[in-house]
């Protein structure tokens, strides 16, 4: 799936490790791994909350991009 993301920035920029933000989103430090390596897409309600807690819009951190074969 085409969705990229910049939450490691974003996590960075708060000086946050991936338990600490995962306690403050409620999901474990291993779902945060995986929506940073890009393994998981988190649901709209997670994105919603990751970019609350990092200040910023949903657009900020998640972008999504069509597939160019699918055009």
């Amino acid at each position: 799936m085409p969705l990229y993301n910049r939450l490691k920035e974003h996590r960075a920029r708060l000086g946050l490790n991936q338990q600490e933000l995962g306690r403050l989103a409620g999901v474990s430090r291993q779902t945060i791994s995986q929506i940073e390596r890009g393994d998981y897409s988190p649901s709209v309600t997670l994105a919603l909350k990751l970019a609350k807690i990092c200040g910023t819009r949903v657009e900020d951190i998640f972008t999504y991009q069509e597939d160019e074969s699918h055009a």
